[in-house]
């Protein structure tokens, strides 16, 4: 689960890591008290969308200007002109795809002297268990493009869970950030309260970019991002209500009641598949065959009929999808349920495109008889490759 800059930052300063004074605003008409509110006299109107690159991007409203989704304010009047641009507009970034994102909320901040910036983030090292630090003195860029070109300037360690944070994890951070003196305590300080805070909230990723040295000497979070591990959510309400459902799919959401692993895509293949490696390379030979998915479905191994005919309604409610492919390798998952379930959601929702089914595995005799004896439009196949191949033919011809 991801949540908004504005959020991340208050649930950092609540471990003691030192922010900048902001103010959340959802209305045009309330960013004149949010800025007057603020010392001032630089104000930094940032739009609050779930996706990276918000500076760099552009609105595809002409009315909202051309200066980015965050922009430099110099007097409150320019904080409120900028609040009346953005609000309501579609910001597109590099992580947003041509579609763009509608800025529902902005934060208002009041604005650093900045002197450096730096990149910091703590992710979860899953072949080790252990939470890693990635540490870089190229701040407020792609940090993939500093990886790419100069790996040397970043510097990775991983926290062993036995013993927690300890000193020399900070002195490592201000190491790698040439940091001395005073800079260096507050970067061992703020090593500390930002993995205290990863881990009792159960996040699976918390990125500060920048993180920044103010002219005044002081090591300030300019900018977070934070994704929790949704396996853990059910210990943290107080995390659950953070939740902005308007920044997510409202299939990835509806997905979300059934336990699928739901995730839109861009294509006109739908795709129900049980195992991520699976519909993986369902999606490979999907795109092999010159066409692309409309999503990744997962519908797990140990699925319910009604969780089959949930993840098919679901798929069948994109408008985009022009034919669907059901990929099932039954081991835990019995193809008669994937059958069964099939069916049952083609007679209540319909089948208006075309649907190619293949099952190999648990039962498939039996899944292959209920879909036969349905009197279901289906195209049968016999494995993988003839499935895509069947499918792709069939959005073509249609």
């Amino acid at each position: 689960m991801n949540i908004h800059e504005y959020q991340a930052k208050a649930v950092l300063s609540e471990f003691g890591v030192a922010i900048s004074k902001g103010v959340p605003v959802l209305r045009p008409e309330d960013a004149e008290a949010a800025a007057k509110a603020l010392p001032g006299p630089i104000w930094v109107v940032k739009s609050q969308i779930h996706a990276g690159g918000r500076g760099k991007g552009k609105f595809k409203e002409a009315s909202a200007g051309d200066k980015g989704g965050v922009r430099i304010a110099k007097s409150v009047a320019e904080v409120s002109e900028f609040a009346k641009q953005m609000l309501g507009a579609t910001l597109v970034t590099v992580q947003t795809g041509a579609h763009g994102k509608q800025v529902n909320r902005l934060y208002i901040e009041d604005g650093s002297d900045i002197d450096k910036e730096f990149y910091l983030s703590l992710l979860v090292n899953r072949e080790s268990s252990e939470v890693s630090f990635v540490v870089s003195t190229e701040g407020g860029i792609n940090i993939e493009d500093v990886a790419h070109s100069t790996p040397e300037k970043i510097i990775s360690f991983s926290v062993d869970p036995a013993t927690g944070i300890m000193g020399h994890h900070g002195r490592a951070v201000a190491k790698a950030l040439n940091l001395t003196g005073d800079l260096a305590k507050q970067a061992e300080k703020l090593t500390a309260q930002l993995y205290n805070a990863f881990t009792a909230k159960d996040m699976a990723m918390l990125e500060i970019n920048p993180l920044v040295v103010t002219k005044q000497g002081q090591l300030r979070v300019l900018d977070a991002k934070v994704a929790f591990d949704d396996n853990a959510l059910f210990r943290h309400p107080d995390v659950v209500a953070l939740r902005d459902t308007t920044e997510e799919d409202a299939k990835e959401i509806e997905a979300s009641k059934y336990d699928l692993n739901y995730v839109a895509l861009d294509g006109t293949i739908g795709c129900m598949v049980n195992g991520a490696g699976l519909a993986m390379a369902t999606m490979d030979i999907i795109k092999l065959y010159g066409m692309e998915p409309a999503n990744f479905l997962d519908v797990g191994g140990g699925a319910t009929v009604e969780k089959v005919a949930a993840a098919f309604k679901i798929i069948t409610s994109d408008p985009n999808v022009k034919g669907i492919l059901v990929n099932i390798f039954g081991g835990i998952m019995k193809c008669d349920v994937i059958a069964e379930g099939v069916v049952a959601a083609v007679k209540q929702v319909g089948l208006k495109v075309p649907l190619v089914v293949r099952l190999e595995g648990t039962n498939v005799e039996l899944g292959k008889k209920i879909i036969r004896e349905s009197g279901l439009n289906v195209l049968p196949a016999d494995n993988l490759d003839d499935a895509a191949q069947k499918i792709v033919k069939a959005v073509k011809g249609s």
